[in-house]
C-alpha cells in the first residue's frame, strides 16, 4: 500500500521503478509518493515548481552522494539536466539561478546534496514547457509537483505539450510547511530568520539573526503579486485572515506605467534614488508639524501621491521620486493591514516573505520600523534569508504535506498495474 512520508520516519524508502512508465518518482522537493519498501534505488531528478502570477520559482536538489552504480545506470538525459542546471547561473535571457541562496550539504530523504533556487518570469512558462519536451523530460518523470495559481493555469499545457502530469499542491500549505522546514535547516550554518535593529537609521541599522524555535503563534504575510495574510497557530492549524490585491505586482505595474521601467530590479533601483516626500502629502504639510493630539508625527504620510494634485509639483518630480513613492505606498498599506491583523489575532511575531522582498531592503526596513513604531515595540517584523520562501523553498518541505487520502486517490489506479 502506498503510504506518504512522515517526518518521524527513521528509514526512507523509494520504489524500485518496475514498469518505469507507471511509476510516480516524484520531484525533488516533494517526495510525495514514497513507499515503505526495502530501499532499492533513488530516482532523480528531484525538483519542484511554484508557478506564481509574476515569477516561476524552481528548486532543484543536486545529489552529491551518487554511487558508482547509480552513475553507470544514469541515462544521458538525466546527466544533461544536472549539468545544465548546475553549471549555469543564467538560462536564456530571463532565467536566473540565485547562487547566493544555494543550500549546501543538505540531507533530504536520506540523500546528501545541494538545493538550487532558479527563477524566471511566468510569461516564459510556455518556453519552459517546450524545453522540457525537447529534453524528453517525460522519460524521467510522469508526475510533476507544482504549486501556485499557475499549477492550474498551465496544467493542460504540461500534459498536452510536455507529456507531464501535474500533482498540484495548495500554495498556502506549502508556504507554511516551507517556512518551518527552511528555518529548521538553517542557511549554511547561519540563522534563516532575521530582523532589523534601528531600521530607520541608515548608520545604526543592523541585520540580526532571530531564533524561530518557538514559532507559534505567528502571522505570515506572503507578498507576491498580491498579498495573503495567515494566522498560524500550529503546523496543522492555520487560517487565511485576509489579503490585499495591492502587492508586488501592483508596485511593478505602476512603476512600469509611471517611469517606463521594464524590470523589477530597475524599478527598485530607481526607487532607491528617489524622494517620496516630493510626491506624498505628509502630516506636516497639513498641520505644519506633528498632529500631537492623536500621536501622528509630521513625517507620517497623510495622503499617498497627495502632492500630485498640484501641477507645479507634478512638473518638479522625477521618475525616481515616483518609483520611491509607489514603493512606500504599497509597503505602508501592507504594513498597516498586517499590524491590524496581528492585533486582532493577538499575535506579536510577524513573518514577511515573498518575492516582493527580494533585494528590497527599503521595503523590509520600512516594514520593520512601522510595525515597531506603531505598536510601541510590541510587534516584531521578521524576514527570511530565502525571501523566495513564499512558495518555492516551501516545496522543499512539501513531502510533509500530502494527506494519505490524496496519495491514495492518485496512486490506487496504478497499484493493480504494478508487480513486485
Amino acid at each position: 500500500m502506498f503510504i506518504p512520508f512522515s517526518p518521524v520516519d527513521e528509514n526512507l524508502y523509494l520504489l524500485f521503478p518496475n514498469k518505469t512508465e507507471l511509476l510516480l518518482a516524484l520531484t525533488s522537493l516533494s517526495f510525495l509518493f514514497l513507499l515503505r519498501l526495502p530501499l532499492l534505488k533513488s530516482f532523480f531528478p528531484w525538483f519542484g515548481l511554484d508557478i506564481g502570477g509574476t515569477l516561476v520559482k524552481l528548486v532543484y536538489f543536486e545529489p552529491k552522494d551518487i554511487t558508482t552504480e547509480e552513475e553507470e545506470e544514469e541515462v544521458e538525459s538525466l546527466k544533461s539536466i544536472r549539468k545544465y542546471l548546475t553549471s549555469n547561473v543564467a538560462y536564456g535571457s530571463t532565467g536566473i539561478r540565485d547562487v547566493h541562496l544555494e543550500l549546501k550539504d543538505l540531507t533530504l530523504c536520506g540523500r546528501k546534496g545541494n538545493l538550487h533556487f532558479i527563477r524566471f518570469p511566468t510569461h516564459d512558462m510556455p518556453a519552459f514547457i517546450q524545453m522540457g519536451r525537447d529534453k524528453n523530460f517525460s522519460s524521467l518523470h510522469t508526475v510533476f509537483c507544482a504549486t501556485g495559481g499557475g499549477a492550474y493555469k498551465f496544467e493542460q499545457d504540461f500534459l498536452t505539450i510536455g507529456d507531464l502530469q501535474l500533482c498540484k499542491l495548495d500554495e498556502l500549505d506549502c508556504l507554511i510547511k516551507g517556512i518551518l522546514y527552511i528555518d529548521s535547516v538553517g542557511f549554511n550554518g547561519r540563522s534563516q530568520c532575521y530582523y532589523f535593529e534601528n531600521p530607520a537609521d541608515s548608520e545604526k541599522c543592523q541585520k540580526l539573526p532571530f531564533d524561530l524555535k518557538n514559532p507559534y503563534p505567528l502571522l505570515l504575510v506572503n507578498i507576491g503579486s498580491g498579498v495573503s495574510i495567515l494566522a498560524v497557530y500550529s503546523k496543522d492549524n492555520y487560517k487565511r485572515v485576509t489579503g490585499t490585491s495591492l502587492g508586488g505586482g501592483t508596485f511593478f505595474g505602476l512603476c512600469c506605467l509611471l517611469t517606463g521601467c521594464t524590470t523589477f530590479e530597475e524599478a527598485l533601483e530607481m526607487a532607491s534614488r528617489g524622494d517620496s516626500t516630493k510626491v506624498d502629502k505628509l502630516v506636516r504639510d497639513i498641520y505644519g508639524g506633528d498632529y500631537e493630539r492623536f500621536g501622528l508625527p509630521g513625517w507620517a504620510v497623510a495622503s499617498s501621491f497627495g502632492n500630485m494634485m498640484s501641477k507645479e509639483k507634478r512638473e518638479a518630480v522625477s521618475k525616481e521620486d515616483l518609483a520611491r513613492a509607489t514603493l512606500i505606498t504599497i509597503t505602508n498599506n501592507i504594513g498597516s493591514i498586517a499590524r491590524m491583523c496581528a492585533l486582532n489575532e493577538n499575535i506579536n511575531q510577524v513573518v514577511f516573505v515573498g518575492n516582493f522582498l527580494r533585494i528590497n531592503t527599503i521595503a523590509m526596513r520600512l516594514l520593520a520600523y512601522a510595525l515597531d513604531y506603531w505598536s510601541k515595540g510590541q510587534l516584531k517584523a521578521l524576514f527570511s534569508e530565502h525571501e523566495l520562501s513564499g512558495n518555492a523553498p516551501a516545496l522543499a518541505a512539501s513531502y510533509f504535506l500530502i494527506p494519505q487520502e490524496t496519495v491514495r486517490v492518485i496512486l490506487e489506479p496504478l497499484e493493480h498495474s504494478l508487480s513486485y
